[in-house]
């Protein structure tokens, strides 16, 4: 199965549609306690966990996730950073920051925009993008009700009011 947006494969019809809720921002899954929206029911179901203080962390009381992300966390408070650059030595404590930054000395941009081709390293970003075809505002003023697509302008703009 393909994505006819992006054009990449899947195993099943389930995984592609899950996959194309990224393309339409649809979120039909809520966890009604703090009114978070998910496009999966494996994510839903993650959030809860913290929630339910599942996996909570002995040294600050934060609660993750999966057992994974408790672990990972841990190594916040060690400090301990197993996993370094093969090209510049630089060293991180998660896995996922190292494949991040390997992107900044290949210049992989896997992420890319299926309305204006626009490929960005991280997903965050295109997501953020995005906003700019869809006119999503999702960081809203409570004090003069101006919304914002990005959280950077929004805090910016919340100082105006400090003024």
């Amino acid at each position: 199965m393909k994505c006819t947006v992006c054009s990449k494969r899947f195993t099943t019809s389930s995984y592609l549609v899950v996959h194309s809720r990224i393309h339409s921002g649809e979120k039909p899954y809520s966890y009604d306690e703090c009114e978070k929206r998910f496009s999966c029911q494996l994510d839903l179901r993650q959030h809860m966990n913290i929630h339910r203080d599942k996996y909570k962390c002995t040294e600050c009381g934060k609660c993750c996730q999966s057992s994974k992300d408790l672990a990972d966390h841990g190594r916040t408070h060690t400090r301990e950073k197993p996993f370094e650059c093969s090209v510049c030595s630089k060293r991180f404590s998660m896995s996922h920051d190292l494949i991040r930054h390997n992107r900044l000395h290949s210049g992989e941009k896997p992420y890319k925009c299926y309305v204006c081709d626009k490929a960005f390293s991280r997903l965050h970003s295109l997501y953020r993008h995005m906003r700019v075809h869809t006119g999503e505002k999702p960081y809203k003023c409570s004090l003069c009700d101006k919304a914002f697509s990005d959280s950077s302008d929004f805090s910016r703009h919340k100082r105006t009011h400090n003024n």
